[in-house]
């Protein structure tokens, strides 16, 4: 459901939001002209351009775009006057079913059903505007640009089909897309990007270099590594995991799902439960509570409630109200389940309360591919950056307050290595905040301080700009997000670490001090990576597939000139296995250049060409994949380079 903006966030858009805004009005007024009888929703300004809903019954498609297109143009050069009227309720009433609002002219017999519904929408006493350039006429807050004219840099995108307000219940209408952009070198510049992208499309990619499914007999986000990602893949945890090792943590595995209790205890069931696959009810309670005749919405009902003990325990150790008493049901009538784990932490506490801790012993560093499971809509699913299965590079460190700091500029050393060595070297710093006026954000206010102060210090020693941003915390802790900006200019959030003083309450985690007194943890939770899916699906992108040589699934394939030179290439192909380079013998009957093609388009780092030449030399012809031909070498010698590229993790 789209939630109404007020017009004091409507008057803050950015200049280029308001060129947006107004290019939607000037798509509107060209579909009019196009088409009369349509009726519009809303249009508003989004984060790459703009688009407006409605109703026509002319299926709109790109073979449509070049004649709107073209009306759009001469709008703009006919640069009409955006007019701001305000007007009365009544008024506005009348124009509405009059047909007059979102339309050219009056429509005896076609109101405008939507505007009638967006107006009845606006709260009593607030103002009620309408803009006007030309002939067409909007119910409309604003703010637009001056004069048509700043509109004539505009691309038509896509058309896709969208909910009226977002709500299934209601009809579907056309979305039209566009882009908009102050000057035609910027939009061309714009558009450029987005070919890029499309080549570089990670689901593309990942279908031709077989690196991953997505099986709708599996399920929809639900990842199927093929060998060859599952290659990239374990490179990229092997890189990590050395790293982890240098800094001490330890390597766990907890199963994939959890009881329903331990997620009601760390407050993930119910907080994060729109996120969550529905639980799984024990095969006795299910038996029973069909016996009884239950309604989804009384097993519902019950799963949700909490033993009157769980909630004394918790608000007890928390000092305050966490659980209310209306979540409590009597021990009868609890259903007993289980939960697709939607995160790793909840198993890592039990596994750090499995024994005794002195302060001696911290910080306990706890790491794990681990993973997760979360709902997402099925239209909301895309390739490996949103999907429903994911494995996150997690871990949990458990440390005294006074190692918060230290143990904080280690995590995001952690993440600075992993994206300097991968080359993803432009990205800003975002730090989550709570907000105060909300009720999502539980735990004690003066630790919430503490640990926002400490992520605030731990940010600025990284050397980049960040923000903060009130609101995007964690629903147990504040966190630093690393968002990264990749070769075409896309940005993405992917490393995260978080400061929690709250789980450690709600499982009553302790540790012996040195005053031998119980002393409560502070646990960070941390994901350089944030998940090994997405993650992934932004590297095929950053690197167009050309993936460096450690990282590429096949590294060097070896390829025939003739039969001839057969029996040389198997034996250079032994001799590169033998030094553990992932490689292939290309000795098909095709031509050369045919072979060279395939490696091309495979996208291999390396080709090592053999030809009578060659097996009479002994040398190998050596090329790259994207610097061309590197000249002959000694076998010896390639291996050597090739062994310290893969063993430096060079670019």
């Amino acid at each position: 459901m789209n939630e109404r903006k007020t017009l004091e966030e409507r008057a803050q858009m950015t200049d280029l939001e308001r060129l947006r805004h107004s290019c939607a009005h000037i798509m509107a007024t060209a579909i009019l002209r196009l088409w009369p009888n349509a009726q519009f929703a809303y249009g508003p300004p989004v984060e790459n351009g703009y688009y407006y809903d409605f109703e026509l019954d002319h299926r709109i498609t790109p073979d449509d775009f070049p004649k709107i297109e073209a009306e759009m143009k001469k709008i703009a050069k006919e640069n009409h006057k955006f007019e701001r009227k305000v007007i009365s309720r009544e008024e506005a009433i009348a124009l509405a079913n009059s047909g007059r609002l979102g339309g050219l002219t009056e429509r005896p017999g076609n109101a405008s059903q939507f505007k009638l519904d967006l107006i009845e929408k606006i709260p009593v006493g607030e103002e009620i505007s309408l803009y006007q350039n030309g002939d067409f006429i909007d119910l409309c807050a604003g703010p637009h640009v001056n004069y048509a004219s700043k509109c004539k840099n505009n691309k038509l995108m896509s058309i896709a089909s969208a909910y009226y307000m977002g709500d299934e219940s209601k009809q579907q209408l056309q979305r039209l897309y566009g882009t908009a952009f102050p000057t035609t070198e910027e939009l061309d510049k714009h558009l450029e990007q987005l070919e890029e992208a499309k080549k570089r499309d990670h689901r593309k990619l990942g279908r031709e270099l077989q690196l991953f499914a997505i099986d709708d007999q599996v399920g929809q986000g639900l990842v199927l590594w093929l060998p060859k990602g599952a290659i990239l893949r374990q490179e990229l945890q092997n890189f990590i995991g050395e790293e982890l090792r240098k800094q001490g943590y330890q390597q766990v595995f907890t199963p994939h799902i959890g009881k329903l209790e331990l997620y009601k205890t760390s407050g993930h069931f119910p907080y994060y439960k729109e996120s969550q696959f529905a639980p799984i009810i024990e095969n006795e309670h299910l038996a029973e509570v069909a016996h009884e005749g239950c309604t989804c919405a009384e097993v519902m009902e019950r799963l949700d409630a909490v033993s009157s003990r769980l909630r004394d325990e918790i608000n007890d150790r928390a000092g305050r109200e966490v659980i209310a008493h209306d979540r409590v049901k009597p021990d009868a009538e609890l259903l007993q389940g289980f939960l697709l784990k939607p995160m790793n932490c909840p198993h890592h506490i039990r596994i750090f309360a499995q024994t005794p801790k002195s302060y001696r012993d911290l910080p306990v560093r706890l790491a794990e591919f681990g993973t997760v499971y979360r709902w997402e809509k099925s239209g909301e699913l895309g390739g490996l950056t949103r999907v429903r299965g994911f494995t996150q590079d997690d871990a949990h460190l458990f440390c005294t307050e006074d190692q918060v700091a230290q143990e904080l500029i280690g995590c995001l050393a952690l993440v600075k290595t992993v994206l300097n060595t991968l080359g993803m070297t432009d990205y800003r710093v975002r730090v989550g905040l709570r907000d105060p006026d909300s009720s999502k954000f539980t735990g004690n206010p003066e630790q919430w301080d503490k640990a926002e102060a400490a992520c605030r210090d731990a940010a600025a020693t990284l050397g980049v700009p960040f923000t903060e941003e009130p609101g995007e915390a964690a629903f147990y802790g504040p966190k630093i997000d690393f968002v990264i900006k990749d070769v075409i200019g896309r940005e993405w959030q992917l490393g995260t670490v978080q400061v929690d003083y709250v789980l450690p309450v709600r499982f009553d985690l302790t540790y012996a001090g040195a005053d031998n007194k119980a002393h409560r943890p502070v646990m960070i939770h941390r994901a350089p990576f944030g998940s090994m899916e997405r993650f992934t699906g932004v590297l095929i992108e950053h690197f167009a597939g050309h993936f460096p040589t450690w990282l590429a699934p096949e590294q060097v394939r070896v390829v025939t000139v003739s039969e001839k030179s057969e029996s040389f290439a198997q034996k250079i192909y032994t001799d590169l296995q033998a030094a553990n380079i992932r490689c292939s013998l290309d000795n098909a009957a095709d031509k050369i250049g045919a072979k060279i093609r395939n490696a091309q388009l495979d996208k291999i780092p390396y080709m090592l060409v053999i030809g009578e030449k060659e097996m009479e030399s002994g040398n190998v012809a050596i090329r790259h994949a994207r610097k061309g031909d590197l000249g002959v070498k000694l076998l010896a010698d390639f291996i050597a380079d090739v062994t310290t590229e893969v063993r430096e993790r060079l670019l």
